[in-house]
């Protein structure tokens, strides 16, 4: 009688989410249960193994649990391979979609752990439409701002934005957003590393293991495809042109926000007060960073528009075209500017310019773009992962 007394309050315990000690269970939403299926017929099958770091860090766990999940769903690069080699995939009665099943995990995680948490709603609905709402709005606010003050057309600045806006008051408008920004991403992913690092071996970070994700990252390593020749995107074709543009975009991004810090110096540091013409280093990185990623961004929303639909989540398109059109205006704007500098249309340039970089900064933690941050991270835990024994003594690696 006991021992079913026993069974009947573990019952209630689980039933409630928590153990008969009082731990918490952690209870799998629908998709992250459906991630856990994919995975268990993936681990029969191991068809896919040598894909991506994915299968690997698969072949290492026997159960799913929810940091499991989530950790596998952010390592993931969408590439898309394992969907087409899949024998089990629709109109499989297995139904087995891995890169859906992790885009949809993947971003639920992103509004899971947003800080502060109140704000992890945004992710539904930072769409193409608000993105760039975002963007006019702000920059409309500025534009009748000048326009008030008579300056909106002519070339009384002589090239000189700062005659316009002053340099503190750049910096006050746009430090407080950087900052939040960055504060929030960083809040997001330490609480993402903490939950997951359990269920990675629990092992810290070792030089070897931070240089292997560092070059993965570097080299977008994983949107090869597993064999080098790249993702499938419309069809069953390899092609590199996604992580070519990727690559045009993240380090165009890098590049602008070099052009960003050297100018900072220039002015903090040496009193070298902007505009800054060629060949300075600011414009050289700024210009170099501008065209790339322009050029990386109109890509990857060629390539997102056309792409299959089986190949991720319908529901984040938005979000996706949403950061990509921020990334594009934002350096579109900014090579316009300097290209207008000395023509009566700076003002009104430089007020477009900022708005979409002001959108651009309010919308990163958000946003798609904390897929890097996050990927990151997973790919940091895997490399840790795959240095310790293996916890279910098979040679997955």
């Amino acid at each position: 009688m006991r021992a079913l007394e026993a069974l009947t309050r573990e019952a209630s315990a689980l039933a409630n989410g928590t153990r008969t000690g009082g731990a918490v269970i952690p209870i799998l939403s629908a998709r992250e249960a459906e991630v856990g299926r994919q995975m268990q017929i993936c681990n029969a099958c191991r068809y896919c193994e040598g894909f991506c770091a994915v299968f690997p860090a698969m072949t290492r766990r026997l159960e799913f649990g929810k940091a499991d999940i989530h950790f596998l769903a952010n390592l993931c690069h969408n590439c898309g391979a394992c969907l087409h080699a899949c024998q089990y995939a629709p109109p499989h009665e297995f139904a087995v979609n891995v890169p859906k099943a992790m885009a949809e995990v993947r971003g639920q995680t992103y509004a899971d752990y947003a800080w502060p948490p109140a704000l992890g709603k945004l992710y539904q609905r930072n769409g193409l439409t608000l993105s760039l709402a975002l963007a006019a709005g702000l920059a409309l606010f500025l534009i009748l701002g000048v326009a008030a003050n008579g300056s909106l057309w002519g070339n009384a600045l002589q090239g000189n934005f700062y005659r316009l806006f002053p340099h503190n008051l750049l910096v006050g408008l746009f430090a407080p957003v950087f900052l939040f920004s960055a504060l929030a991403l960083a809040m997001g992913v330490r609480r993402f590393w903490r939950d997951v690092t359990p269920a990675t071996g629990g092992a810290p970070l070792s030089p070897p293991a931070a240089a292997e994700a560092a070059d993965a990252v570097l080299r977008l390593k994983y949107l090869g495809g597993g064999h080098g020749e790249g993702c499938n995107e419309a069809d069953d074709a390899f092609t590199l042109a996604r992580r070519r543009f990727h690559h045009l975009t993240f380090y165009g991004f890098l590049l602008c926000f070099a052009a960003t810090s050297v100018a900072t110096l220039y002015h903090y540091v040496f009193g070298w007060v902007a505009p800054y013409e060629l060949p300075s280093l600011p414009k050289l990185l700024g210009v170099a960073g501008g065209v790339s990623l322009m050029a990386g961004t109109a890509g990857l929303w060629w390539l997102n528009r056309r792409r299959d639909p089986l190949h991720g989540d319908a529901a984040q398109k938005p979000m996706d075209l949403g950061f990509i059109a921020l990334l594009f205006l934002t350096s579109a704007s900014g090579l316009a500017l300097w290209l207008g500098r000395g023509t009566p249309a700076l003002a009104l340039l430089l007020c477009l310019h900022l708005g979409a970089v002001m959108a651009l900064f309010a919308t990163l933690p958000y946003g798609k773009f904390a897929h890097g941050i996050f990927r990151t991270a997973s790919l940091l835990r895997h490399a840790i992962e795959k240095r310790q024994p293996s916890p279910i003594g098979l040679g997955a690696e």
